[in-house]
C-alpha cells in the first residue's frame, strides 16, 4: 500500500480541563501525559497532535485517547489528511511562520 498526502492522517485532540482545584490539576496533568505517551506532541497549549501512516493507525490511538478521557472538561478529537495539514497557515503576530518538513513515515514490511 503506498503511502501519499491523501492516506497519511494526522490527530488533534483539543481539550479544556478544570484546573482550579490540586485534584483537577492533578487529573488534567494525568491526561496530558497518556496522550504524549502515546505519541502525541504540543501544537498549542491545550491542542496535541499526532502523525499516522493511516486512517486504520488513526483509529488506534482515536480509541486510546477516549480511555483516557477525564470525568470533566472538553475534549475535542479531529483527524485531517496530511494533504489538509499541509493547507494550515500558521503565523508568529502577522508574520507568516515557516513551513516545517512534516515526518517522514516509513513502512517496513
Amino acid at each position: 500500500m503506498k503511502l501519499n498526502e491523501y492516506r497519511i492522517m494526522w490527530v488533534l485532540v483539543f481539550f479544556d480541563l478544570p484546573t482550579e482545584t490540586a485534584e483537577e490539576r492533578k487529573i488534567a496533568s494525568k491526561f496530558r501525559k497518556e496522550i504524549m505517551r502515546d505519541g502525541f506532541t504540543m501544537f498549542q497549549f491545550s491542542i496535541y497532535m499526532r502523525h499516522c501512516p493511516s486512517r486504520e493507525n488513526a483509529d488506534v490511538h482515536i480509541n486510546r485517547v477516549k480511555k483516557e478521557l477525564p470525568e470533566k472538561g472538553h475534549i475535542g478529537i479531529m483527524c485531517i489528511t496530511d494533504k489538509q495539514f499541509g493547507m494550515m497557515e500558521l503565523f508568529y503576530g502577522k508574520k507568516l511562520a515557516e513551513k516545517e518538513t512534516p515526518y517522514e513515515q516509513l513502512e517496513l514490511f
